[in-house]
């Protein structure tokens, strides 16, 4: 990791923890309350990344649904998502090998530390507590904590404020296209892992300054 770097940002989902588990269960039985198809997990894997709605909304129109209907049946989905999702959050979901000793590290290094995530800040905070993760943390920011979500720079500009560094000197590490997108609008270094959700397409194929198998790797 270049010493130029003063603070890093974290993504969440695919990043840190794999949640897909809790995205599998909440979301198949929100899309049975409705009477709507059900979803796999590979199916979950490609939507996943651009935020809870984004995740629902394909996951009707996937079903069968035209832009109409799933329109419709939207606000209802995202009432009974998030009950069903806030009731398992982390029950299904683990924290990735070389996470907590990557973490660890850059703190050791004196380096603040944000996570920035499309997921809503109110699942992400419980998350991160219940897997042990949120002390790592100055700050935690959601797909609803800013007007825009990754891959607009917007929400890594606003953390970079907060982290009182500037983008240059702050790095983006995440899991997909939206992370190395935003991070290269912004004007931030990012690194990307090999495992995680990229929409179905290869992680080499995003922005990125470095491929990483492991957030150890940052130590």
């Amino acid at each position: 990791m270049s010493d130029g770097v003063q603070a890093v940002i974290v993504d969440l989902d695919g990043t840190m923890v794999d949640t897909l588990g809790d995205f599998d269960v909440s979301l198949n039985q929100t899309l049975k309350e409705l009477g709507r198809p059900g979803v796999t997990r590979a199916d979950i894997e490609r939507m996943v990344g651009k935020g809870s709605a984004h995740l629902i909304r394909s996951a009707l129109l996937q079903g069968g649904l035209g832009v109409d209907g799933a329109t419709a049946l939207q606000a209802d989905a995202w009432t009974r998502y998030q009950a069903h999702y806030l009731a398992i959050n982390g029950d299904h979901s683990a924290v990735y090998p070389g996470v907590v000793e990557g973490l660890t590290a850059l703190r050791a290094r004196g380096l603040p530390l944000a996570c920035l995530t499309n997921k809503p800040h109110g699942f992400a905070v419980p998350l991160l507590k219940a897997k042990g993760l949120l002390g790592f943390f100055a700050h935690v920011f959601g797909g609803d904590s800013f007007e825009r979500t990754k891959p607009d720079p917007l929400p890594l500009l606003k953390t970079c404020e907060a982290l009182g560094t500037p983008p240059a000197n702050t790095l983006m590490v995440g899991d997909s296209q939206n992370d190395g997108i935003a991070a290269r609008a912004a004007g931030c270094p990012v690194v990307l892992v090999t495992y995680g959700y990229n929409h179905g397409e290869p992680i080499a194929l995003a922005p990125h300054d470095r491929l990483i198998g492991s957030l150890a790797e940052l130590a």
